[in-house]
């Protein structure tokens, strides 16, 4: 074993020195994280005051959307802060709670998507049953589920790698992640692997495979049913299915890049890379259930017709 050395700091190494751009960059991302907030509320809030739309899928709208701001709130302040220094240090502490939020909003993004496509699942396949079967019971308790379980999985997850005695304190990142961290063991780390690996199916593949699983019975039934209930069924699942596919592919680049020896790759496109999960899904998905799903597209309109009559007799 190698001499462990007690770093209560990290260094971030994967940011650029790109100069001047640091302030255009930064102004960028401040306003892409403005939208991001500004956005995600503004589905909350109709959501919420339109009573049509106390439905389970429009309530699990709502709950994709917190979780957007949640992890963009866990990302983008301490990024805009890096942007603009010239070094990039942060403390251990601060280091695995990036990770957990991160990581728990990936995770639930995932099992919210998953309970989501449950919903859809239920009320083509099912339809006469579907008021009875997702009561305001059943959703609670399905939201509690996808909430607590990758809460509690990743916090045993990163409570192991939070004890590996360390060799170094470089990660190649823009932000802290778990297996970074990792790599930087005397130790072996055979134990983390395996819990880790295992955790990850629970929290990751499972709902993957059941969501796929969902939309498999939603295509059979859709074949054997006329045109005008598949219009219905397209209209309503569209949404769901870009953002489950967006989601995939950038978590994908996110696991893929974090297996490759990252010097070897062009600085900027390791970044937009690592970058892509924690950025494309919450610029997004407002714009595609706000756009796609009429009942709320409708009372977006609505709210901002009646805010410009507001300015205007004022």
């Amino acid at each position: 074993m190698e001499n462990s050395s007690v770093s209560f700091h990290f260094n971030l190494t994967m940011f650029v020195n790109i100069g001047h751009y640091r302030y255009p960059a930064f102004v960028f991302c401040l306003l892409l994280y403005g939208f991001i907030i500004s956005a995600n509320l503004v589905i909350i809030l109709v959501i919420y005051r339109e009573r049509s739309l106390h439905e389970p899928m429009y309530l699990f709208i709502a709950l994709l959307s917190v979780n957007s701001i949640y992890g963009s709130t866990g990302f983008f302040p301490r990024f805009l802060v890096d942007l603009l220094s010239n070094t990039h240090m942060i403390s251990r502490a601060a280091c695995f709670i990036q990770i957990y939020v991160i990581y728990t909003y990936a995770s639930y993004e995932m099992t919210i998507l998953c309970i989501m496509s449950f919903d859809r699942y239920v009320a083509v396949c099912h339809p006469l049953h579907y008021h009875g079967k997702m009561t305001s019971n059943t959703v609670l308790k399905l939201a509690g589920l996808a909430l607590s379980v990758p809460a509690l999985v990743l916090s045993a997850i990163i409570s192991l790698s939070a004890r590996l005695p360390l060799c170094g304190n470089d990660i190649q990142k823009v932000f802290c992640a778990n297996w970074s961290v990792v790599k930087l063991s005397c130790v072996a780390t055979v134990v983390n692997n395996i819990i880790g690996m295992i955790l990850t199916i629970v929290t990751a593949f499972l709902p993957l495979i059941f969501v796929l699983y969902t939309y498999l019975q939603i295509f059979v039934v859709c074949r054997r049913s006329s045109a005008e209930f598949k219009g219905k069924v397209f209209q309503s699942c569209l949404p769901h299915m870009i953002t489950f596919v967006i989601f995939s592919i950038t978590a994908f680049c996110d696991v893929a890049l974090s297996r490759y020896d990252l010097e070897e790759i062009n600085p900027y496109l390791a970044v937009i890379l690592s970058l892509e999960f924690v950025v494309i899904p919450p610029v997004l998905n407002p714009l595609v259930y706000g756009l796609k799903l009429p009942e709320i597209r409708k009372h977006i309109l609505r709210m901002l017709r009646w805010h410009n009559l507001l300015k205007i007799s004022s």
